[in-house]
């Protein structure tokens, strides 16, 4: 039986990136395949470099994601004036300077973010046996090489993110194995079995790690989850 790793991202906030139009960085419901990807990526010790590796990642990883405390959603508005020798925090332990000239005029933007939000999400990796493996992702997670962080550096998670590695028929099955009380939304691959009421949307949510940038749309399936109802159902 397929082997599965649950993960809860839980905190304060929570910044799943969605695709962002022009100066404000716009925040979808469920994590994103390359947000999922760096997150391992950053837990495993892997630097931005390692392009092949954050790929390949990205490309075996199969996963659901479970909504199970909507939060609420805000967007804080950032202006700042930006000079040349201005530094930031990293997760390296060592701050970051700017390489571009002052900026005279306030930079302006607009983030979105979920407040208190809680999503779990389980996942497998095909194949199973390539390295790294579901052991290895789970060891990483328990003692991360570095600081790890929800969609953006300010959202740090409030508990530790590993649940569990569980064996389950599919990711919904392995998704109930830690079900909630209340109703709640799901995200699922289209290789999952279909149900009448399933809502189609077409994601953006893959990176192409060697230009640094998103391209094509993947369809996901998003199904809302009746309390007290197995794994399969959904309102009529």
């Amino acid at each position: 039986m397929p082997r599965f790793l649950l993960l809860v991202l839980e905190g304060p906030l929570l910044a799943f990136g969605g695709e962002a139009v022009d100066a404000h960085g716009v925040v979808d419901d469920f994590p994103s395949a390359s947000m999922l990807t760096g997150l391992l990526a950053n837990a495993l010790g892997w630097r931005r470099e390692q392009r092949d590796d954050h790929a390949r990642l990205q490309a075996r990883l199969r996963f659901a994601a479970r909504i199970d405390a909507e939060g609420r959603r805000l967007t804080d508005f950032q202006t700042v004036q930006l000079a040349k020798n201005d530094k930031g925090w990293t997760t390296r332990g060592m701050p970051e300077g700017r390489d571009g000239a002052t900026y005279d005029a306030p930079h302006i933007r607009r983030r979105d973010y979920d407040a208190d939000k809680r999503v779990t999400v389980a996942l497998r990796l095909d194949p199973a046996d390539e390295a790294p493996v579901l052991d290895d992702l789970a060891t990483a997670l328990r003692r991360p090489a570095r600081p790890l962080f929800l969609g953006r550096k300010p959202c740090l998670p409030s508990r530790p993110l590993f649940e569990a590695i569980i064996e389950a028929p599919n990711l919904l099955d392995a998704l109930a194995a830690s079900a909630p009380a209340q109703s709640c939304r799901v995200l699922l691959p289209v290789t999952e079995t279909a149900l009448p009421q399933d809502e189609l949307r077409q994601v953006a949510d893959r990176r192409d790690w060697h230009s640094g940038v998103h391209g094509g749309q993947r369809t996901v399936r998003v199904r809302h989850l009746v309390a007290g109802t197995g794994p399969g159902s959904a309102p009529s």
